[in-house]
């Protein structure tokens, strides 16, 4: 373990009184109203609106406050009272923007009129809609439907995503990447190949239900934090949560209830992880073969006395593939295990002990297991080692993919997909009257891959940040103006809309919290949590310009300026009223979706199903699938002297690309986003002192050239060969081809780098801007 003398650190736990203190220091920011707080009080609550923050869990049984501080951050952020007008873009090039950082762009406040890029000026200029609406559709059928790739945020509602598909095959592609392929698309194809359900399998109830779980490379303080309370129950409960995550997450550690005034006011927090694990990055695939090493030695130890530790009866009825998968188990050395993983072998048969004497587990993992070039497998070994015991499909056990952005796992049950194997194709042609394409699009990889080559003519975005969040920043920068059309949808303005094509439009949309009033009246929206319950969102506040329409709205004015008339698409009636939206989602998705507009109010919301919950295996063989890994690390390129592996993450005061603010409150980090996190020992080896400004310089083995400058090194608690840096910032040393194979998830978990003091010479060119501001600007 490294050294933890002198290291960044945060003494207080997750929540209390610094969680309260971080939604007031956004609320003064934000000049939000007195109104806002009302607006809290319905959050995540039945006639409610759901949070646009992350998909955790409305849950029937809600608390008075049911919004944690990321989520209230986000819900103020939309209520802001600042605006981004056409005079703002009045004195300001595009050119110029692009210098400022990603924090103060979106400070600007919310978006106000739709605005089209002039490229004489170098600046936006206000637009009427159907202006936008005529040039845009003409431009699209000028253009081959193979080369323009429609992008969906996470954030965009089960009616939008559902039309925004239907569009995109109306109009003759299946280029439908979205947020889901950054981060979970590992998770969307493991789970698909080796139990047959593409999502988790635990529901809400589960996590009062089980003995122990498992946490793989998920910051739940930053990411999830009302996933804080029901671990708190369960931590208080006595279930053993073991964490394996490189770095020590304080949501992972400690928590104090800011709902409990015992607890804000006597300081009383609860240890929530048992034991603690930190993993070498890329150790994953290591720890795992470890555990189910030490549950096949326990299993040997149980026969000599007549018991078992394996659920043979489940393997024999439900599964395949274990007789070599346990075969290289054994066959693996502890050596090695503890080489790859940076633990102990005393560490991982502690862990291990814990599932062989549980009896109810669930597994529960982020994208520290799937953003790595060998992230299927971590999934995969995850589900194994579920599957030793039958911890898939009885209550209180299964494998838990906690996701990040609202609605992004409910965009692909609603046909946001590339592969067209996974949309009902027959019965939207049957639907609809067209023959859909039938040919696999482009995902977030490909996509890039496009705009690079030229492929690529034209890029549609239903909000996101996608230019910032993408891999190889530098080089996508340059190739992006090359596309002939741009088109962004968005309701704050962030760097995506500062690079564009020869055609460039930013059109405003109303946000969650705003009342959407449409010809039969306001309008409800809905949305999928991370455990497949489907939720209705209702918005009330005053929308924050009278010139911005829904995205509904606004992709059905560009769908009906690009296509032929279609009598059985009746875009103007679905706009008028979003239940004959909701009506057409459950024709084409009977089985999920059956009744929708009368289960849209369930408490909790209405699930839609999960087969491998139900052990019915929709695999190639009809049965779960034991794995066998081909390899013992997950991070896909060598060991090198000088080489270490960094972690891109995300601060405590952002979600995504969104920058609330300069405070990582729970890694002890203020007033700045560029810094370089290095554990004491490795700043001894590497002659580097705290404080010293260094440079990032990539190592991948392609012969490109990248770098990020200005990084003050700090000292932090690591393992050994690793740093870590925050998101979206690094992405410049991300390479493109550094993916996940059978998903194309970019491993962001494990960049190969190396480290320039200041004054090394080399042949990396000065990038054209530093990473961030220093501060946070008043």
């Amino acid at each position: 373990m490294p050294s933890e003398e002198n290291t960044a650190h945060y003494d207080g736990p997750s929540g209390g009184w610094g969680s309260v203190r971080g939604i007031s220091r956004i609320f003064g920011k934000e000049w939000a109203t007195p109104l806002a707080t009302e607006t809290l009080f319905r959050q995540n609550k039945p006639k409610g609106f759901m949070c646009v923050s992350c998909s955790w869990a409305k849950p029937a049984n809600y608390h008075p406050f049911e919004f944690c501080e990321n989520g209230a951050k986000a819900t103020l952020w939309e209520l802001t009272s600042l605006r981004c007008t056409p005079e703002f873009f009045a004195k300001h090039t595009v050119t110029e923007l692009r210098e400022w950082s990603d924090h103060d762009l979106e400070q600007q406040g919310r978006l106000t009129h739709p605005m089209r890029y002039d490229p004489a000026t170098d600046k936006y200029v206000p637009c009427e809609w159907d202006e936008a609406f005529r040039e845009i559709g003409s431009e699209l059928r000028s253009l081959d439907p193979k080369s323009v790739v429609f992008y969906a945020s996470g954030r965009a509602s089960l009616e939008t995503s559902y039309l925004y598909a239907l569009f995109a095959r109306l109009y003759g592609c299946n280029n439908l990447p979205d947020s889901s392929n950054m981060c979970h698309e590992t998770t969307s194809v493991a789970l698909k190949k080796v139990i047959g359900a593409s999502v988790g399998t635990v529901v809400f109830d589960d996590l009062q239900n089980c003995d122990a779980m498992f946490f793989f490379g998920q910051n739940t303080g930053s990411n999830s934090p009302r996933f804080l309370h029901p671990l708190q129950e369960a931590a208080k409960r006595g279930v053993q949560i073991v964490t394996f995550n490189p770095v020590r997450e304080k949501g992972l550690e400690f928590f104090t209830n800011p709902q409990s005034p015992v607890e804000m006011l006597t300081g009383k927090e609860t240890r929530i992880s048992s034991q603690y694990h930190q993993v070498r990055p890329g150790g994953d695939i290591a720890v795992l073969m470890g555990i189910c090493k030490h549950v096949f030695a326990a299993d040997d130890a149980a026969q000599e006395q007549g018991r078992r530790v394996l659920d043979t009866a489940f393997i024999e009825q439900h599964t395949t593939g274990l007789a070599e998968f346990e075969a290289k188990v054994r066959a693996t050395s502890w050596e090695e295990i503890e080489r790859e993983s940076g633990l102990s072998r005393g560490d991982i048969e502690a862990a291990g002990q814990v599932y062989v004497e549980a009896d109810r587990v669930i597994g529960i993992y982020g994208m520290g297991l799937t953003q790595h070039m060998n992230g299927f497998e971590n999934v995969a070994l995850f589900v194994n080692m579920l599957l030793l015991k039958g911890n898939i499909g009885r209550d209180g056990t299964g494998i838990s993919p906690v996701r990040g952005h609202s609605n992004v796992q409910g965009q692909r049950t609603v046909g946001i997909s590339e592969k067209p194997e996974l949309v009902p194709l027959d019965k939207l042609a049957e639907q609809f009257g067209f023959e859909p394409p039938r040919d696999k699009g482009m995902n977030t990889v490909e996509a890039c891959e496009g705009i690079l080559s030229g492929e690529v003519r034209s890029f549609f975005g239903l909000g996101g940040n996608f230019v910032r969040a993408i891999p190889d920043r530098d080089r996508m920068e340059k190739a992006w103006t090359g596309m002939r059309l741009t088109v962004q949808v968005a309701t704050k303005l962030n760097r995506s809309h500062l690079v564009n094509g020869e055609i460039a439009y930013l059109l405003p949309c109303r946000g969650r919290t705003e009342e959407d009033m449409q010809a039969s009246g306001p309008q409800v929206v809905s949305m999928e949590d991370t455990f497949s319950n489907i939720l209705g969102s209702l918005g009330r506040r005053t929308p924050a310009s009278e010139h911005l329409k829904s995205e509904t709205d606004i992709v059905a004015g560009i769908a009906k300026a690009t296509l032929a008339p279609n009598p059985k698409v009746t875009w103007d009636a679905w706009v008028g009223d979003y239940a004959m939206i909701r009506d057409a989602i459950a024709e084409t998705y009977a089985e999920e979706f059956h009744g929708f507009n009368d289960r849209m109010w369930t408490p909790g919301g209405f699930y839609r199903g999960n087969s491998a919950r139900e052990r019915i295996w929709k695999t190639e063989s009809g049965k779960a699938t034991f794995t066998t890994p081909k390899q013992m690390t997950a991070v896909g390129f060598g060991e090198a002297p000088g080489r270490y592996r960094l972690i891109t993450m995300r601060s405590n005061d952002q979600f995504n690309t969104t920058i609330y603010g300069y405070s990582d409150r729970m890694r002890g980090i203020e007033g700045t986003r560029d810094v370089l996190l290095i554990n004491p020992d490795e700043m001894k080896r590497a002659n580097l002192h705290e404080g010293q400004v260094v440079s990032l310089v990539g190592d991948a083995e392609d012969g490109i050239e990248r770098a990020v400058f200005g990084l003050k090194v700090v000292p932090f608690s690591l393992p050994d060969g690793c740093l870590g840096a925050y998101y979206p910032e690094m992405n410049p040393l991300m390479p493109l081809s550094h993916h996940d194979g059978p998903s194309k998830t970019p491993a962001a978990k494990s960049v190969p780098v190396r480290i320039r003091a200041t004054g090394e010479t080399g042949s990396v060119k000065e990038r054209l801007e530093p990473p961030g501001h220093a501060t946070d600007p008043v």
